[in-house]
């Protein structure tokens, strides 16, 4: 076999163009542990189930199959114009039986047939038919019925049925014929009366037995009860009565959950209280009382009295029936017990506190009550004269002219009695502060209204004009009480610019006007905010113009002590706080200190610094820098070594040593005391003496706030370095010998408080893990989303989750097929491309083979050319 022979070989080997198809094709093996088995919960009927047992690649065998039907054949149908269609019935139905093929081909076709006759032959008739049998044949009557038949008894009712449905009540007047009697002759009916005769006589014998019956049952019982006492009397023996109370055990004492609930059950029941007044109801009857005890008060002062004001009981005659008579007050009383006895005791302070009303009414209407006594006598005299007719008429008009006169003469002392007695009464009324006051207009009318009043007058003052102005009873109300603040604020500012500032009054004022800022919270703001940036623009004007500024005076050093008392300090920003806290900082730092009264300002203005960061710990820069300076001053002259010293303070120069004490008596004769606010303006007629103690109070003061900065900024990660020079300068510089001993008690708790405070913090960082939550009392409400359950919604959100499911579904399917439908005729696409491929191989090496033998032929005969 040559090489050619060979090559052919080769060539023709890809013989299995179509291996991909066959392959794909072919049955597959089965495993029984492959298997894959789908069981069902329940077996239903008439449901088709799918792949109940199912083989690995049969599923993939079968789509493939079905593609090269349906898909492959489009494919390759899909340049051609012309297309064959099968429009045989069920053809391409896979859930049709060839059976059911066959039978609706059949009909159609004799449907098809039927039609076509029809139109051309007229005369057919059509057969038709009932319950099978032809409706000819029937009509036919092949089916005789004979007359003599037994039908004919077939349908009739018998006679005992038609007596018993259709009788009309007949047959209660029959006798029944019994069966074994038929051949006899029937008796009689009964007629109606002697039917309602038997009746009678059934009903009476039934209660004749009836009655005999209960009587034989009493009989009975009465027997049986006296059979059972004489049997009672052998069982047990009763003992007397005499023997009994011998024998009587004691009834056990109650015990205390019994006697508990015995006083529960005669408690008193809670009455329901009265309902919470409003604010409006509460002033409208502050109101009310005020206007009621100014009503009086005038009524004293003008000389009137209350009895008079009331109308005089008219005159009662004898024949008065009393119809219209009403108690004026009632004097029932409600009964009481205490300790098991009727309480007497409210009664008799009743009677008391009657008695004592009784007397002092007596005692205010003496001059009343002998007015009315004479007037009562001089009335029964002219009772008398009228009545005697007897007497001429010349000595009646004597008589009358005689009474008259007498009559004026007691009146005319009877006032000068009153008017000497009431005068007292009218200046104790003059006397007395007013109840109802009207808001002032301007700070004059304020001022005026308060000056000569003490400190407990003017509180009742502001304090009815509160009440009788409140905003909810008039409209303007709230305009003037804002005014009022202003007004207040500047009284109390004027105040503390005299020469001796009356601080007392100016605590006791803070009351009422904490009252209205709690009222009107904007209004009060704006006052204080204007005073404070009409005192912040001062002191810039000043800086600007001279270079330097002083500290303020007292009433503004108040000012910002009734700002942290009217508004919370603590916030992180406040329109009012936070610009006093920006002007007490530049007073540390602008105004130079060269007096002592400028250091004890400048200690103050420490102290509320203090104060407003108590809550909030803020540190204040100034605060320590202004105590580190005050250290200084109290120093000789030296260099600073080791600190330095800022602005106002100088570390050498003229007001270098305002707090240095030298004599070595004061220093012994000192002893502690507070430094009361008015000393500033009584520093110039202090002796030496006492300046040195203010100088020393001044220091402790120092050593004091330096122990509660301490306390305040110990939680601060630069604290070393914060107070490291107050630390230096308490160590190093200050003479603590020197001091006297309560001095020294002083310096050693700040320093003390400093050194134990001194803590190294290390550096904030970043956890590696998560800080785990603190545990809260609130419950966390998460919702519970059970997955593969529906959640509960209404119908129409579940049909649209459905709807939405289903179209999910349905688009996955669909792009699934699309993909595979692809991918199969990829495939297709490449086996037709390897079949051109190979047989353009084939061809190729056809050719090249005929070639190699044309020119083996051609070498071959030239070699036997140049051979001959």
């Amino acid at each position: 076999m040559g090489k050619a022979a060979k090559r052919k070989k080769k060539m023709s080997g890809p013989s299995t163009a179509k291996g991909p198809v066959k392959s794909a094709m072919a049955v597959v093996k089965s495993n029984p542990f492959e298997v894959k088995v789908n069981r069902q919960k329940f077996d239903i009927l008439g449901r088709k189930t799918k792949n109940d047992v199912g083989l690995p690649g049969v599923s993939r065998s079968k789509a493939i199959k079905k593609r090269t039907h349906t898909l492959l054949k489009e494919y390759k149908e899909r340049e051609k114009s012309n297309v064959f269609k099968d429009k045989r019935f069920g053809e391409y139905n896979t859930n049709i039986t060839p059976e059911e093929k066959m039978i609706r081909r059949f009909t159609l076709e004799r449907q098809q047939n039927y039609g076509k006759k029809n139109i051309y032959n007229l005369n057919e008739d059509e057969e038709l038919t009932h319950y099978g049998q032809s409706l000819a044949e029937i009509e036919k009557l092949n089916d005789i019925v004979d007359s003599d038949s037994d039908t004919e008894e077939r349908g009739t009712l018998s006679a005992e049925l038609t007596a018993a449905h259709f009788g009309g009540g007949g047959g209660l007047l029959r006798k029944k014929v019994s069966s074994g009697q038929e051949d006899e002759e029937e008796e009689k009916p009964k007629s109606r009366k002697e039917l309602i005769e038997e009746m009678i006589a059934k009903s009476k014998q039934e209660k004749q037995e009836r009655q005999t019956r209960r009587e034989s049952t009493l009989e009975l019982t009465e027997k049986l009860d006296n059979d059972w006492k004489e049997i009672q009397t052998l069982m047990a023996r009763k003992p007397p009565k005499s023997e009994r109370k011998d024998k009587e055990v004691e009834k056990p004492k109650p015990d205390e959950y019994d006697m508990i609930v015995r006083e529960l059950g005669f408690e008193m029941k809670a009455k329901p209280s009265e309902r919470m007044k409003t604010e409006e109801e509460l002033a409208k009857e502050e109101q009310a009382r005020l206007q009621k005890l100014e009503a009086d008060r005038l009524r004293r002062m003008r000389g009137t009295d209350e009895q008079a004001d009331k109308k005089k009981p008219s005159h009662v005659s004898a024949d008065d029936l009393a119809d219209g008579f009403i108690l004026d007050k009632d004097d029932r009383r409600l009964l009481s017990y205490k300790d098991g006895k009727i309480n007497i005791e409210n009664e008799e302070e009743e009677k008391e506190e009657e008695e004592e009303d009784e007397e002092g009414g007596e005692e205010e209407n003496e001059n009343e009550e002998e007015s009315e006594d004479e007037s009562a006598s001089d009335d029964e005299d002219d009772a008398a004269d009228s009545h005697s007719d007897l007497d001429s008429d010349l000595e009646s008009e004597e008589e009358d002219a005689g009474n008259k006169e007498e009559k004026k003469h007691k009146t005319n002392e009877n006032e000068s009695q009153t008017v000497e007695e009431l005068d007292p009464k009218r200046e104790a009324a003059k006397s007395e502060l007013p109840y109802t006051f009207a808001v002032p207009e301007s700070y004059e009318a304020f001022k005026s209204l308060l000056a000569g009043r003490t400190i407990e007058q003017q509180l009742i003052i502001l304090e009815r004009i509160q009440k009788c102005n409140h905003p909810s009873l008039a409209v303007g109300n709230k305009a003037k009480l804002e005014k009022l603040f202003g007004f207040l604020l500047e009284y109390i500012g004027e105040l503390a610019t005299l020469d001796l500032p009356e601080l007392r009054t100016i605590d006791k004022l803070i009351l009422p006007l904490y009252n209205l800022c709690q009222m009107f919270p904007e209004a009060a703001s704006d006052c204080v905010k204007f005073i404070l940036r009409d005192a912040a623009h001062d002191m810039e004007e000043v800086i600007e113009v001279k270079g330097r500024a002083t500290l303020p005076g007292l009433d503004t050093l108040i000012y910002l002590k009734i700002t942290s008392l009217l508004f919370p300090t603590s916030d992180f920003w406040h329109p009012v706080v936070t610009p006093a806290f920006i002007y007490m900082s530049q007073l540390l730092t602008k105004c130079r200190i060269t007096t002592l009264q400028d250091v004890i300002k400048g200690l103050f203005i420490c102290c509320l610094f203090l104060e407003y960061v108590s809550l909030s710990r803020r540190f204040v820069p100034e605060l320590i820098n202004f105590l580190l300076g005050v250290l200084h001053i109290s120093l000789p002259k030296k260099q600073a070594q080791g600190y330095t010293v800022v602005h106002p303070f100088t570390p050498v120069g003229k007001n270098s040593e305002l707090l240095l004490v030298c004599d070595k008596e004061d220093l012994e004769s000192w002893q502690k005391q507070n430094l009361p606010l008015g000393i500033v303006t009584r520093l110039k007629e202090t002796s030496r003496t006492e300046m040195n103690h203010i100088r020393l109070s001044c220091l402790a003061l120092c050593f004091d706030l330096i122990k509660k900065c301490a306390a305040l900024y110990e939680s601060l990660p630069s604290f070393h370095e914060i107070m490291h020079p107050v630390r230096i300068l308490l160590t190093q510089h200050v003479p603590v010998n020197e001091y006297p001993e309560k001095m020294q008690e002083w310096y050693h708790s700040a320093l003390k408080e400093l050194e134990t405070k001194v803590k190294h913090y290390t550096p904030l960082i970043c956890e590696k893990k998560k800080p785990v939550p603190l545990k809260q009392y609130t419950p966390k409400i998460v919702k519970v989303l059970e997955f593969g359950r529906k959640q509960a919604s209404s119908k129409k959100e579940q049909e649209r989750k459905q709807l939405i499911q289903r179209h999910k579904r349905e688009l996955k399917g669909a792009i699934r097929e699309i993909r595979k439908d692809n991918q199969f005729l990829a495939r297709m696409q490449l086996s037709e491309i390897m079949e051109r491929d190979s047989a353009r191989k084939r061809k190729v090496k056809e050719l090249l083979g005929s070639l190699a033998t044309q020119e083996g032929e051609w070498k071959a005969m030239k070699r036997k050319k140049w051979k001959n």
